[in-house]
């Protein structure tokens, strides 16, 4: 993927905009649609300046080094769910506000207001494209709003179609980040809801209502993406989208049939599959640095035109980059899940498993700078981020079909899937029930370390987390799902900003 200069000048000129009041940002609007009339790479450029905050760092508001985009919320939910182990700090980055949850019990702390200020910036550059190509203010009803997206050029219909679900996206992990309890909280007031770029101060709404938002934007954007071929995989095409929405439906827990249709089309319809157990780079021990990977469905090159550095999730992560894993900030695989594998298990050679070693269980053979040289390069140029895989869908699928009352099927595609990680499948027959689940669970957090899926998945599947002996606080404390600690607080930002919102419940 590259990006252009007029790609840079325009998301430099956005953030002007959004820090105007709405007068000024209608204005702001009317001359990017004319613009965009006039130059259709506008609207593009402008698609690519939503994208960029996924990787940019400082995106949420901060010169925090874990606040580098997606990949810096991903770590906080695999650091919450505890299968991320903190375990050897020096430099103090997500000690005390994460792994000992002084973030989630205090709205004071930074990490409530990187959560919030990402995820309502991306949906604000979302509003700002769908805008842009509908015309502000948008259409106010369902039937008006396809109207205008039937007479678009497929260029414009497949840009919005991605703005669209960049914003359920947003608002989905904003459910997952800032409600406890999702059915819990289903009439109660939880989130604002922006639909029109600029306008800041809106109430809560009730999560239904949140949830509402995300369909719909979500089952307009799957059938406007059918015809989409995307020039590369930072877009997200119509099986990406598929999954978002199955991810969504799964999170609401009362919808799995749904899920299973949805992750079946999504499996039909890309072209990634599932990556074998070589050190290739369609392999689960050389296949996480590249996004030309076969496993990869969503992701980005970090080239130099990006300019990723110390402020990354390589950098917080991989041993082989120039930044905090390798001088004393280890992350590791939490120890008991690790234990968990089977001795067959493929997966078991992608952490260092020497218990007298300092970096103990270091992801050091799954994700890694492919120069290989510890402590090496300060600029990522070598290894790129993954947002989505193969596996995950198939997994999610998996989990759908126990859930929806097909559990033979379900175990038909485990048995499958854990004989490709070198796993005797002859187990899997006599597994049922709650038993089936766990052992469906067990394997998306094995499969899905380090990617940001395991916390959304205690979430959807209501655990409790134990932490492992190689964390440095909390080891063998039960915490379950819904705890408080688990769930970042609206900002004491936001509240002192809005008037709207008196309080981080």
């Amino acid at each position: 993927m590259k990006f252009s200069f007029v790609a840079f000048l325009l998301v430099g000129c956005e953030e002007e905009f959004l820090v105007e009041e709405p007068t000024g940002s209608t204005r702001n609007i009317r001359q990017i649609g004319e613009a965009g009339e006039v130059n259709p790479e506008i609207n593009g450029a402008f698609m690519t300046g939503v994208y960029s905050t996924m990787f940019s760092s400082g995106t949420g508001g901060t010169g925090s080094h874990t606040d580098f985009g997606q990949r810096g919320y991903d770590v906080y939910g695999d650091m919450l769910s505890g299968d991320m182990a903190l375990s050897l700090s020096t430099y103090g980055w997500y000690r005390a506000a994460i792994t000992e949850f002084q973030a989630p019990e205090d709205f004071t702390q930074q990490e409530n207001y990187q959560v919030w200020r990402y995820y309502y910036r991306v949906i604000n550059r979302s509003n700002l494209v769908i805008e842009s190509i509908l015309g502000q203010p948008q259409p106010e009803t369902e039937a008006e709003t396809m109207a205008i997206i039937d007479e678009l050029t497929d260029n414009n219909r497949h840009i919005v179609a991605q703005a669209f679900a960049m914003r359920a996206h947003s608002y989905f992990y904003l459910t997952q980040y800032l409600v406890n309890d999702v059915t819990a909280s289903w009439t109660s007031p939880t989130l604002p809801i922006y639909t029109r770029a600029g306008i800041t101060g809106n109430a809560k709404s009730t999560t239904e209502e949140v949830y509402n938002v995300i369909e719909a934007d979500l089952n307009r954007a799957i059938p406007l993406l059918g015809d989409y071929s995307r020039p590369s995989k930072l877009e997200i095409d119509q099986s990406v989208a598929q999954t978002i929405l199955a991810y969504v439906l799964a999170s609401r827990k009362d919808r799995w049939s749904e899920v299973v249709t949805l992750t079946n089309d999504a499996l039909a319809g890309t072209s990634a599959s599932l990556m074998d157990t070589s050190t290739s780079i369609n392999g689960i021990r050389g296949g996480f640095n590249n996004v030309g990977s076969q496993g990869w469905m969503w992701g980005v090159d970090l080239n130099e035109a990006i300019g990723v550095g110390l402020v990354s999730w390589w950098g917080q992560i991989d041993l082989f980059s120039y930044s905090y894993a390798a001088v004393g900030d280890n992350k590791a695989m939490d120890e008991s899940l690790y234990n968990s594998m089977d001795a067959n298990d493929a997966r078991r050679g992608q952490y260092l498993n020497n218990p007298n070693s300092s970096r103990y269980l270091q992801p050091f053979n799954k994700f890694y700078d492919s120069d290989r040289v510890v402590f090496g390069s300060s600029q990522i140029v070598k290894a790129d981020y993954v947002f989505m895989r193969y596996a995950e869908v198939l997994l999610l699928n998996i989990e759908a079909l126990a859930k929806s009352g097909s559990p033979a099927a379900a175990k038909t595609k485990l048995e499958d899937f854990v004989a490709a990680r070198g796993i005797d499948p002859a187990y899997v027959a006599a597994l049922n029930g709650q038993v089936l689940l766990d052992e469906i669970y067990k394997q998306i957090r094995l499969e899905l370390w380090g990617e940001g899926k395991s916390y959304l998945a205690m979430k959807r599947n209501e655990a409790t987390t134990v932490r492992g002996t190689n964390h440095l606080s909390f080891v063998g404390v039960p915490i379950p799902y819904n705890d408080e600690r688990m769930t970042f607080e609206i900002p004491l930002q936001e509240i002192q900003d809005n008037n709207e919102i008196s309080d981080q419940n």
